[in-house]
C-alpha cells in the first residue's frame, strides 16, 4: 500500500487482517519501486497525493514491469485525475472518505478476476535494475534491455543469490536449462556481452568477480 496517511493505512491493515489478506505500507517514499520488488504485491493500493513523486508517477512505473492490479485511493476525485489513473493503467479508483466493507470487496473482486483468468510476472530488483521474469528484460530506469536467454539466466541466478558468491558450475547447470550447447568459454563470453549490456545501462561493476570462485552481485 502507498499511502501516507498513516491512519488510513493502518485502517486498511486491520480490516484486510479480517480477510487473511497481509498487507505491506510503503516506508520509502523515494524507493517505491525497490520494496514493490521485494515484496512482490499481488495488488497496489496507490494514493495520488504522495512525499517526492505522486502517485501517478509510481503507477507509471510499476507499469513498466508487471501487470499487477492497481487501485487508487484518493480525496482528489475529479473526472480529471480519475481520467488520468485510468490512462496510466489503473484498474479502478475510490474516493475517500470510503467505506472499508465496499474497498474490501472491490480488492476481493479484481483479486478473482485477475488470478482466476491471468498470472502476474513477478520481478527481481537491485540497484535501481528491475529483472521482469515475465518478459526476460531488465528495466533500468526509463530503458528496456533486451536480454538473450543466455544472459537472462545467467542475471536470474546472479539476482536470486544476490550478496551471495554464484560459482561458475552454477551458472553452467543454468545454462544447460536451455538445451544448448555450454562450456567454460560459453559462459565466459555471455557474462562478458551481459556486462557490456549492463555497463551501457549505467550499471558499472554489477557483477563481481571473484576468481576462482565465481561471480556476485552485491
Amino acid at each position: 500500500m502507498v499511502e501516507d496517511d498513516a491512519g488510513i493505512a493502518e485502517a486498511v491493515k486491520t480490516q484486510a487482517a479480517m480477510w487473511q489478506l497481509d498487507t505491506h505500507i510503503i516506508s520509502d517514499y523515494r524507493n517505491v519501486m525497490k520494496e514493490f520488488a521485494e515484496i512482490r504485491p499481488h495488488l497496489v493500493l496507490l494514493d495520488i497525493s504522495l512525499p517526492f513523486m505522486s502517485g501517478f508517477h509510481w503507477c507509471g512505473e510499476i507499469r513498466k514491469v508487471s501487470s499487477v492490479p492497481v487501485i487508487f485511493i484518493s480525496s482528489a476525485a475529479d473526472n480529471m485525475n480519475i481520467i488520468m489513473a485510468m490512462n496510466l493503467g489503473a484498474d479502478d479508483f475510490i474516493s475517500k472518505p470510503f467505506d472499508q466493507n465496499v474497498l474490501m470487496a472491490k480488492i476481493q473482486a479484481l483479486l478473482r478476476r485477475t488470478y482466476d483468468y491471468g498470472t502476474n510476472a513477478p520481478v527481481l530488483e537491485h540497484r535501481g535494475a528491475l529483472l521482469n521474469l515475465g518478459d526476460n528484460t531488465l528495466t533500468v530506469g526509463d530503458e528496456k534491455v533486451e536480454l538473450t536467454k543466455n544472459e537472462y539466466r545467467i542475471l536470474l541466478v546472479l539476482m536470486q543469490n544476490k550478496g551471495n558468491v554464484v560459482s561458475r558450475e552454477k551458472l553452467m547447470e543454468a545454462l544447460w536449462e536451455t538445451d544448448t550447447f555450454v562450456d567454460e568459454n560459453t559462459l565466459t563470453v555471455n557474462i562478458g556481452r551481459l556486462r557490456k549490456k549492463l555497463d551501457a545501462a549505467g550499471l558499472e561493476s554489477f557483477i563481481s568477480t571473484k576468481f576462482g570462485v565465481g561471480y556476485i552481485v552485491a
